[in-house]
């Protein structure tokens, strides 16, 4: 029996991980638990809340082993390095990224623990090609698989539209734009005064990041705004924080705004043209000075993705992604199949089948 502990330091990191469970579970030599980190928000502008509890009991109704420590497994699976490996013992650590956009946390992170080993599994050439454009090819085992996160958008009647659209409310007859920005760096703030332009022609969603929410890493004010603007327009539906599952409305969505966030290539996959605003120079840098991003935001899906530099430039980069010109319909294959192999929904068996060599390998 080999033991198996999903690391879940972030609630929302349950998406990238869960087609990897179920595949798991159906072999009767995994056992399987789940560890909760604290997944804290911030309460009054001070006090940091633990939601480890919450969380727990939401995770236990769905069926999932709870545990409270990290040690004593042979493998461990995470959406993120583990934040302190040293407890979590000699094991071996499967890595699947909760996020497939382009910042460069992901692997800086793998990078930066040196002393810890990690199976890292990506969704195609593009990523590789960067890592290896770093020198740090051999800092992880790599393994491109595609990635089982992106699985459930190829499942054929996971998601339904229609079922979607009556329980929001919304307009059947009007095309829908989702507004789905990072929370740092963001677009958030900039889009602010012309948000509105593109009512009431088209239906709005807006689907904010977690952390957007909680208050310990950027203000509430990311999401205080929005919810006014909800309040105020009928055709403006802004997705509550207890949700923190965007696939239902990227495979909803004509089309998609964001800047940083890896939804952009999340809709790439889908085959849709989205918009992404490009943000000021300076705020793409971490502070050691190593780049945020792996591609510049003027370059990323050029031609495919239409661009924003300044609010003003919202409609016009709506229409354009929902008239999409023969070009950019091609220039939108060609990034596909770069940045992606495997959008056929079996992502996550071939990371088990991949699994089960290592394994093999290390005598489990």
């Amino acid at each position: 029996m080999i033991k198996v502990l999903f690391d879940l330091k972030k609630e929302y990191y349950f998406n990238s991980l869960q087609p990897v469970y179920e595949e798991l579970k159906k072999d009767p030599e995994y056992d399987i638990q789940f560890y909760v980190g604290k997944d804290e928000k911030r309460f009054l502008g001070i006090f940091l809340l633990p939601q480890k509890k919450q969380i727990e009991e939401r995770l236990t109704k769905l069926g999932l082993k709870i545990i409270g420590q990290t040690n004593g497994f042979d493998l461990v699976i995470c959406g993120d390095v583990l934040k302190h490996p040293e407890h979590y013992g000699d094991v071996i650590r499967v890595h699947l990224d909760h996020g497939v956009g382009t910042k460069t946390l992901r692997i800086r992170n793998i990078h930066k623990q040196k002393g810890y080993h990690y199976h890292v599994f990506l969704e195609g050439q593009c990523w590789f090609d960067y890592i290896k454009s770093l020198g740090w090819e051999n800092t992880a085992d790599f393994y491109l698989t595609g990635i089982p996160k992106l699985d459930p958008l190829f499942w054929e009647g996971y998601y339904n539209n229609n079922e979607l659209t009556r329980n929001l409310g919304i307009n059947p007859n009007k095309k829908t734009v989702l507004f789905a920005p990072s929370y740092k760096p963001s677009c958030i703030s900039y889009v602010q005064s012309t948000i509105t332009d593109i009512l009431p022609e088209y239906n709005l969603i807006i689907k904010l990041h977690p952390y957007s929410w909680g208050g310990k890493y950027v203000p509430h004010s990311q999401h205080k705004f929005y919810e006014k603007l909800a309040k105020k327009y009928s055709d403006v539906f802004l997705i509550g924080k207890e949700e923190y599952d965007i696939y239902p409305y990227l495979f909803l969505a004509d089309t998609l705004i964001s800047d940083t966030s890896s939804v952009i290539n999340e809709f790439l996959a889908l085959g849709k043209h989205g918009i992404i605003y490009v943000l000021p120079e300076s705020k793409l840098k971490h502070s050691d000075g190593m780049e945020s991003v792996s591609i510049n935001p003027k370059d990323w899906l050029e031609g495919a993705f239409p661009k924003m530099y300044k609010p003003k430039d919202l409609l016009p980069a709506v229409e354009s992604a929902l008239n999409p010109t023969e070009e950019m319909k091609q220039k939108l294959l060609e990034y596909r199949e770069y940045f992606f192999i495997g959008l056929d929904g079996n992502s996550a068996k071939r990371v088990k089948a991949e699994i089960d060599e290592i394994m093999k390998e290390t005598g489990n």
